[in-house]
């Protein structure tokens, strides 16, 4: 299972408090198989690396550029800067960022580079609400995958994040049996489509320490992208362990 810890824009050194407690509780359940992976803002990549060095607790960032190693591109980083700088996580495609212009062949090219670059990939799904009351969810999430994966190489380094874009910041998940059929959905079609053997997909969107229980009652999710209540840590070791026990 995994537990993707996205903080967004959020975050100061004072933040590394809170680590302490995540380490302490991730030495504890070595045995436990789960991987907790942070995804701090870029500003913080650096502090994390090195706060989280010799621990099972894992670096990952929240976008890069399309670019596999640098050029004239004022404020953005490349995959192979935030490879050095000790991630091996980047996640791609994610709602917030696509509501800022970024398209399926845009994301496409960043998954490209960053399978060069050998980053393990979260790669983001999801439906508005208004595809949602459309009945468009499918076709919505099996355009986002032909076109966001097409002619990628190391598909084996993908994770998939199933995060419907009503349900982020909202409070509002899925029915269950409306999710669970959504997941099913997704790892048909990686592999039927892109002979995944093993698929790993997510759940994000408003996971809390309150449903994650139930939420977790669905066989077919293999782990969970984390927002708001990653960012304390009492909150996201509850998540974790309702999940795992």
């Amino acid at each position: 299972m995994y537990f993707i810890a996205n903080w967004k824009m959020y975050g100061d050194l004072k933040s590394l408090n809170s680590m302490k407690k995540v380490i302490r509780f991730s030495k504890i359940n070595i045995k436990k198989k789960f991987k907790i992976v942070y995804c701090p803002p870029y500003t913080l990549l650096d502090s994390f690396s090195k706060k989280i060095n010799k621990t099972k607790i894992e670096l990952g960032a929240q976008n890069c550029h399309f670019e596999l190693y640098n050029g004239p591109y004022t404020g953005s980083i490349s995959p192979t800067m935030i490879k050095k700088i000790g991630c091996k996580y980047v996640i791609i495609g994610h709602s917030e960022n696509r509501l800022e212009g970024e398209n399926d062949n845009l994301i496409n090219k960043k998954i490209k580079s960053c399978s060069k670059c050998n980053l393990n990939i979260i790669f983001c799904i999801g439906e508005s609400l208004s595809e949602k009351k459309k009945n468009m969810t499918r076709k919505v999430l099996k355009t986002q995958l032909l076109k966001g994966l097409s002619k990628i190489r190391f598909l084996n380094k993908i994770l998939i994040a199933y995060e419907p874009v009503w349900s982020i910041g909202t409070g509002v998940i899925p029915k269950i049996k409306d999710l669970e059929k959504d997941i099913i959905f997704i790892k048909n079609i990686l592999k039927n489509n892109f002979k995944i053997k093993n698929p790993k997909v997510l759940y994000g969107g408003s996971v809390n320490d309150k449903n994650v229980k139930n939420l977790a009652s669905i066989s077919s999710i293999d782990g969970f992208l984390v927002g708001g209540a990653s960012q304390k840590a009492k909150k996201f070791i509850d998540i974790v362990k309702k999940t795992i026990n």
